[in-house]
């Protein structure tokens, strides 16, 4: 085989993982889970496994390298250096690896996949996934069928497809509905492709709208929207981009009149801002965005650390906000916050890097229109269709953290590189000669993503294998220590596992028993490495405290669950295990008082603080009658 037929092979090769990707993560529930993702990581090796082949076998003479790619490059480099400073290491070398991923398949598509051909094939390979995805959750909404794949929906009423989220589902599709759109007005292709792709939209439009994504709705709008305006200025298209235009305006006003009010889940969302437990409304991310630009204010040029912003969150939690809100719920802030105004830059830069190369190319792929005399271009389509899609993430990113759900960031970044490549369209400037200096810098840098992902996808793979086997043992059963144990030996700087393995021995020695003094001690022990591995999470703390009171150690107790307070003022389970302890301390008064100041916090489901508030005011009544009590019983 020749160089030429090699270098055509490898080519072939990256595009068909690439296109596994793009399938499996949104099928894969978005890639959120450690498993799904350990499955795109592989494939994300076997990608750089292929351009390094290709590299050194293939006829590569030239290297498409747009400014946007120098950005990528800058942000990837500054993840490394700010992973290695970062306060909790696992936290920030799971982050690291996702960004790793994704860039490589960023580089990857820009400098391999960049002919007209392959982003067509993308193109309709995710349009086909979108539609396939979008009747399936039209049957959820049909039938209220709303598990997916043995996972119980979180959120009945609203379609989620392959996803958890709604709104990450909405995300996904909205990104390539302008695209789809944009095919059927703007492609040169086959009446019957077109009539494919037209009701490939009505399936996709339809996912949106079961969804119940308020934030999808309107980011859809704006990329569609966006696309038709486009369009209703150009000669050859104005008269059909103006017909959808009005007919998607009068069916949205007509469904927003006389269908949405009388819908169970938009009554459900007016009235209650859609909240189901552990759901966020617009007040309540007010309240994650003040604390994003809190902790970005504290900490104004690095950030907290890469996807520290959970974990630092409780230090500036509001009093109504009472669970775990993962991420900003704001892409941007979230960047700040994380990574500081030396990410923003980076990131901004980038942005302006790739609307100056949107600008400078718009009219080179729009020749196709004159060349073609009729108007059609599958160059144009998939520039307008991409770009709006990307409008559309934009949009909607700043409402929620799509970017951080690796499936539909993988899509994001293979959109971004697809209409990047087209700056080629208009100058010959970012064609860099590819002889031995730059294929040996690639080299290494692929080498290296290669050896270390492969390394850290072996860890991961082993550590999850331990931590499933733990979630078969009973709750806090020795077994399940056990293979915690396991899991901690293959990934020594997981704070939850040491957490969790402190639970299984904290349990045990609460149960009783004449071993019950080591068991605590033991568990004590595994809550001090959790301290060490992540100094922000208050559990350790008074999770120690409690080992503490129940070996006695009343007054070493007390200061660890003033640490835990400090590190979370406002948490009404804080407050609740403070009154625990000093009802154990025979302190029934502060007992009481902590108790109230958790109930204040979270009235319902809030067993501990009901449980000891009456227990304390009974040992009040009787401390007031001259009864003799025993501290703890």
């Amino acid at each position: 085989m020749n160089r030429e037929a090699l270098d055509k092979f490898f080519e072939r090769g990256i595009l068909a993982l690439v296109l596994a990707i793009l399938v499996f993560a949104p099928l894969a529930i978005g890639a959120v889970d450690p498993w799904e993702f350990l499955v795109v990581q592989g494939l994300t090796i076997g990608v750089s496994i292929f351009w390094l082949l290709r590299i050194w076998l293939g006829d590569k003479s030239k290297l498409l390298w747009p400014p946007v790619c120098w950005v990528a490059l800058a942000f990837v480099i500054y993840a490394v250096a700010r992973y290695l400073t970062a306060d909790i290491e696992y936290v920030a070398r799971q982050e690291l690896i996702q960004i790793l991923v994704i860039a490589t398949l960023f580089f990857s598509v820009t400098t391999n996949l960049y002919r007209q051909e392959f982003s067509q094939i993308i193109s309709f390979t995710v349009i086909a996934l979108a539609m396939g995805i979008s009747c399936f959750a039209v049957y959820q909404f049909a039938t209220h069928h709303w598990n997916v794949w043995g996972f119980v929906g979180l959120y009945p009423g609203r379609a989620t497809g392959t996803y958890i989220s709604p709104n990450d589902f909405a995300c996904f599709l909205e990104m390539i509905l302008p695209l789809t759109l944009a095919y059927i007005l703007v492609g040169r292709i086959k009446p019957l492709t077109r009539i494919l792709l037209g009701y490939c939209a009505l399936a996709i439009g339809a996912g949106i709208f079961t969804t119940f994504s308020r934030g999808g709705w309107v980011a859809a709008g704006i990329g569609v929207f966006a696309l038709l305006i486009i369009l209703v200025f150009s000669r050859h298209h104005r008269l059909p981009a103006l017909f959808l235009l009005i007919l998607l305006f009068g069916g949205g006003v007509f469904m927003g009149v006389k269908y949405l009010p009388h819908t169970a889940a938009f009554i459900q969302r007016s009235h209650n801002g859609g909240m189901q437990p552990g759901q966020i409304d617009l007040n309540l991310r007010r309240d994650l965005w003040t604390a994003a630009i809190q902790m970005w204010q504290d900490h104004f040029w690095l950030g907290v650390g890469p996807a520290h912003y959970n974990f630092r969150y409780p230090q500036y939690r509001t009093e109504r906000m009472q669970f775990a809100p993962d991420r900003v719920h704001n892409d941007y802030l979230n960047l700040l916050a994380d990574w500081g105004t030396v990410g923003g830059i980076i990131v901004a830069a980038g942005i302006i890097a790739f609307i100056a190369g949107l600008l400078q190319t718009r009219r080179h792929v729009r020749r196709a229109d004159k060349t073609f005399g009729s108007g059609m271009s599958n160059r144009h389509a998939f520039f307008l269709g991409a770009g709006c899609g990307l409008l559309a993430l934009a949009a909607h990113s700043a409402i929620d953290f799509n970017l951080h759900i690796p499936a539909n960031a993988i899509l994001g970044a293979t959109l971004l590189a697809l209409v990047s490549s087209n700056l080629r369209f208009a100058t010959e400037r970012f064609w860099l000669p590819f002889q031995w200096p730059a294929r040996t810098a690639v080299a290494i840098f692929l080498l290296g993503g290669i050896t270390y992902l492969g390394w850290q996808e072996s860890r991961h793979v082993h550590e999850q294998i331990w931590l499933s086997r733990a979630e078969l043992a009973p709750n806090f059963s020795p077994e399940r220590a056990a293979d915690l144990e396991k899991a901690f030996a293959v990934e020594p700087k997981n704070p939850q596992t040491a957490y969790d393995i402190g639970e299984c021995y904290r349990v045990e020695s609460f149960d009783g028993g004449k071993d019950f003094d080591a068991l605590a001690q033991t568990a004590t022990d595994w809550f001090s490495r959790g301290i060490q591995l992540n100094p922000f999470n208050p559990d350790n703390y008074f999770r120690c405290g409690m080992c503490l009171d129940w070996l006695g150690r009343h007054e070493e107790a007390e200061k660890l669950f003033w640490d835990a307070e400090a590190r979370d003022p406002n948490s009404y389970f804080v407050a609740a295990n403070f009154g625990w302890h000093y009802f154990q301390a025979g302190d029934y008064a502060a007992a009481r008082a902590w108790c109230l100041r958790s109930q204040q916090l979270q009235w319902n489901e809030n067993k501990i603080a009901a449980e000891y508030l009456e227990l304390s005011e009974q040992r009040l009544l009787d401390q007031a009658e001259g009864k003799i009590i025993f501290p703890g019983f």
